[in-house]
């Protein structure tokens, strides 16, 4: 999961941003989803972007994924335009942006070994990746249930595990924080700060104080 080396800037001599977005703007049908944005996060950091409901935060996030191409301005992840289609981009980036799709005759612990697989983990390397995640956010009861058995919490959680389950550089989070109580959010937490340390760069789209006071390097704040 270490960042993929990037060419150094000429100027500093650092290494650039791992996401970096410049005047960021998105209407659509007239509506205005995003005013400019400008902001950008480096490999082991974490970008908290918060600001009240339909200022634009998901759309933000939804830019940086490659899901929403940008009306304004210009974005870079790892050096790259988003590209939701392009293989080497989704190797690059992970996010968790609305519930993922998940297919009702498999537990939670096959859709996360088949994760891992499609990904190239043997066979072995998937069963392991899947009860290290289970373990680490505390849910190896729920390995062998079924998505439609679980309670909006646990839903949550398994979603941030399956999100995890896959390589990445970037994660890219809206609102992980939701439905969780306070000991489970503290296990979300630490689990991010574990990737920080790997190397990953965070984005996370927040309204927990808890969860930008611990983990974010960086705040940007929007509004409308």
């Amino acid at each position: 999961m270490s960042p993929r080396s990037q060419p150094a800037d000429p100027v500093t001599g650092s290494d650039p941003p791992a996401v970096q977005f410049d005047g960021i703007g998105v209407v659509r049908d007239e509506a205005v989803l995003l005013l400019e944005a400008t902001g950008s996060v480096d490999s082991g950091g974490i970008l908290a972007v918060t600001g009240p409901n339909g200022a634009g935060k998901t759309t933000l996030l939804c830019t940086v994924a490659g899901i929403l191409e940008p009306t304004s301005g210009q974005v870079r992840v790892n050096g790259r335009v988003p590209d939701d289609r392009d293989r080497a981009f989704r190797r690059s980036l992970a996010a968790l942006i609305g519930p993922p799709q998940t297919a009702r005759d498999l537990t939670i612990a096959e859709h996360l070994q088949f994760i891992a697989a499609t990904w190239g983990a043997r066979a072995g390397q998937a069963r392991e990746k899947a009860g290290e995640l289970l373990a680490e956010l505390d849910i190896a009861q729920l390995g062998s249930r079924y998505p439609h058995e679980l309670s909006s919490g646990q839903t949550q959680l398994a979603s941030i595990a399956l999100t995890l389950a896959r390589p990445f550089d970037v994660l890219v989070l809206d609102e992980p924080e939701q439905r969780l109580d306070p000991d489970r959010l503290g296990l979300v937490i630490a689990a991010l700060q574990r990737r920080t340390h790997e190397g990953a760069a965070l984005m996370i789209a927040s309204h927990s104080p808890r969860l930008v006071d611990e983990l974010a390097t960086d705040v940007l704040e929007i509004d409308w």
